[in-house]
């Protein structure tokens, strides 16, 4: 039948990234990271609070896990391979990184990285295989099996349907593996949201209004991204104030659900998201955050609410037709929200695609991810290089130091051993240095009588990340080569 498979754990041993009391990610030398070493993006910790049920403390703890836990996760599945069975965070601050694996031998190499590990039966290769088997034999009918992904933690795919006996004897007909499956009884009903005005809006046409996902540049064109649903290509956009605005050139819906459009001259795109209290939070990169990070959403009906990725590589039976590829979350969403942003911290996630439930007695929301339409269209997403904690891009720096570390070796910079600040402000420091190595960043400043770390950024990669707020003072950037020789880039701008 489609019970639930037992997952062996490989090891119990739980490394944790950041306390409330910075406890480190994995073994060597390390100097904790405070929490004031780093300016969460503006609004996320009141959404946090608001959406999660945390306390400030553990929400700044929260963003602080997952950049950190990021690069270690993607490290650990381009390792493993196809024997990778998946990755998810979990704890209330995302302490703990779980690692799923199909062989046991592969346990201390994932411990060593700062996770715990999990041995399953069937690679996240294999679930992917049986989901798509099964998205081919099921019809595109809601109520049948409207809701198609793959569970990482239960290592199966899950259906959820309101007619599971008529599912299940579909399933049988897929030549799968009936025990790599789950149909769960659900009333879920996900409907693409759209034709609500709201905070960010833009209008297609007289009625049809969506939400601008993120800005984005085709060689010298600017535009932005946003649902397939939201119009055809072709269409004519205009902004939230009725002023033109562009026209889609491409748009996809169903089968995928997403959109670009190209914009004026009048209409400058900018690395930023609404955070739906006045401010902004800044668009640093792409990268795919981990099954179990928190995830906010910006559109143009809720303004901004926040909560958790469930799960990855899901397909949908939406009313109009099928749609696969979506990330499953559990943000609330309305109609209107269609084709806005989804954050982790500062990396772009994709564009809201459809979802069911409200804001007011919660839901469950979906997305498309943004890689898949940066790359379906050559897009390059327009990003702010100086403000992330967690990307390894050190261009745009004012101030910029290369060289290279051999195992162990530790080098100060700038190369006159210090530079000054007359006045309060922001530090930000970015290393980059080559994959396969560690290299940790640290900031000190001096107290009188010797040097004190007022900030740190000590993952288990190459690339390291520190924004720190101080007072006037001497202060130098330490680097450290934990394990492995490597070129190395710091980029820093001082206040």
């Amino acid at each position: 039948m489609f019970g639930r498979h037992a997952v062996a754990t490989g090891c119990v041993l739980v490394v944790t990234a950041l306390t409330l009391t910075g406890v480190p990610v994995a073994a060597g030398p390390r100097v904790p990271v405070t929490a004031s070493a780093w300016k969460p993006p503006s609004g996320m910790l009141e959404a946090f609070q608001r959406d999660l049920g945390l306390t400030r403390r553990q929400a700044q703890a929260r963003l602080l896990n997952e950049a950190r836990m990021l690069p270690v996760a993607t490290q650990l599945r381009r390792r493993l391979a196809d024997r990778f069975g998946g990755s998810w965070l979990v704890g209330a601050i995302s302490q703990t990184l779980v690692v799923a694996t199909t062989d046991e031998a592969d346990i201390p190499h994932i411990i060593a990285a700062g996770a715990r590990a999990e041995v399953v039966t069937r690679s996240m290769a294999e679930l992917l295989l049986i989901k798509e088997r099964i998205d081919g034999v099921l019809p595109a009918k809601p109520r049948v099996g409207g809701v198609r992904y793959v569970d990482a933690k239960r290592n199966k795919v899950v259906v959820l349907s309101a007619q599971p006996t008529v599912a299940e004897n579909l399933i049988k007909n897929a030549n799968v593996d009936t025990d790599a499956v789950s149909v769960v009884s659900s009333t879920e009903q996900p409907q693409p949201l759209h034709d609500v005005q709201g905070g960010d809006a833009y209008y297609v046409g007289v009625a049809s209004r969506c939400s601008i996902g993120f800005s984005v540049t085709h060689e010298a064109q600017a535009g932005f991204v946003s649902a397939g649903h939201c119009g055809k290509t072709g269409d004519a956009t205009t902004g939230f104030n009725r002023v033109p605005q562009g026209v889609f050139q491409a748009s996809v819906f169903p089968g995928s659900d997403y959109a670009w459009v190209a914009v004026n001259h009048n209409w400058v795109p900018k690395p930023a998201v609404s955070n739906g209290v006045g401010g902004t939070v800044s668009v640093v990169g792409s990268k795919v955050a981990v099954e179990g990070a928190s995830v906010c959403r910006s559109g143009s009906t809720t303004d901004w609410h926040c909560g958790i990725i469930l799960q990855r590589d899901t397909s949908i039976a939406y009313p109009q037709g099928a749609v696969s590829g979506l990330t499953r979350t559990n943000v609330c969403a309305e109609p209107g929200d269609s084709g806005g942003s989804f954050i982790s911290v500062d990396q772009a996630q994709g564009v809201a695609s459809g979802g069911s439930g409200d804001c007011t007695s919660g839901g469950v929301t979906y997305f498309q991810p943004i890689n898949e339409i940066l790359t379906a269209y050559d897009l390059t997403l327009v990003t702010d290089t100086l403000t992330s904690p967690s990307t390894g891009t050190c261009t745009g720096y004012p101030k910029i130091y290369v060289g290279s570390l051999e195992s162990g070796q530790v080098v100060y910079r700038p190369s006159t051993g210090y530079y000054r600040t007359t006045v309060a402000g922001q530090h930000h420091g970015c290393l980059d240095g080559d994959d396969g190595v560690d290299l940790d960043l640290y900031l000190e400043r001096w107290k009188g009588s010797g040097w004190s770390t007022v900030a740190a950024s000590d993952s288990s990669g190459p690339d390291e990340q520190i924004s720190y707020t101080g007072m006037p003072g001497f202060y130098r950037y330490r680097v450290v080569s934990v394990s492995g020789s490597s070129p190395y880039t710091l980029g820093f701008t001082t206040p």
